[in-house]
């Protein structure tokens, strides 16, 4: 286990405050509402960094709906990603009841975001939409879009509010960028 120092210390600086957080899903859960109103939907977490946005998102919707997970990880130990995906969960759900809402923490180069958007398609959802907390176009190496993106951010590694790096940082309440000189 790492110390409470070396925790802290992999914090560049803060990007996005827990209040700017806060108030973006809030417009986004209203938008949901809006939008599909009456009818059936599934919010789809992608583990494990999006569930914190996924419960947070899933509050602010006023409409009922119901939640799922999948599993992907493209991230093992490093800052990159590592250019191959792994789903290690599939949905329990049949979605094809369902408008489903991919509810994602990041699209980078959008690898694992196209690989589980064709898993879910493969299942005959009646609709499929991606909401995310944060897009980074200038990384994408796929061609997928979010329907939905509360924050564009530069090419940073960046950390909290479910994003980690090697599983800690999770649990801080904004976005931050990850000290990668840490690393050496």
């Amino acid at each position: 286990m790492k110390d409470i120092n070396d925790y802290r210390d992999g914090i560049k600086r803060i990007v996005i405050s827990e209040e700017e957080i806060r108030s973006a899903v809030k417009k986004a859960g209203a938008m949901i509402s809006e939008k599909y109103k009456g009818e059936p939907i599934l919010l789809v977490s992608v583990l494990k960094g999006a569930f914190i946005f996924l419960a947070d998102l899933a509050r602010a919707v006023d409409i009922p709906c119901e939640i799922d997970f999948m599993e992907a990880k493209s991230y093992f130990t490093d800052t990159k990603s590592s250019g191959s995906v792994a789903v290690t969960m599939d949905l329990k759900h049949d979605v094809s009841k369902y408008h489903v809402i991919i509810v994602e923490d990041i699209i980078d180069t959008g690898r694992t975001l196209k690989e589980i958007a064709k898993i879910i398609k493969s299942h005959s959802p009646l609709s499929l939409s991606i909401v995310t907390l944060l897009d980074k176009p200038s990384r994408r190496v796929v061609e997928i879009e979010a329907d939905y993106s509360l924050f564009t951010i530069p090419d940073l590694f960046v950390i909290g509010y479910g994003l980690d790096f090697d599983e800690y940082y999770r649990n801080l309440p904004y976005i931050a960028e990850f000290d990668e000189s840490r690393l050496k």
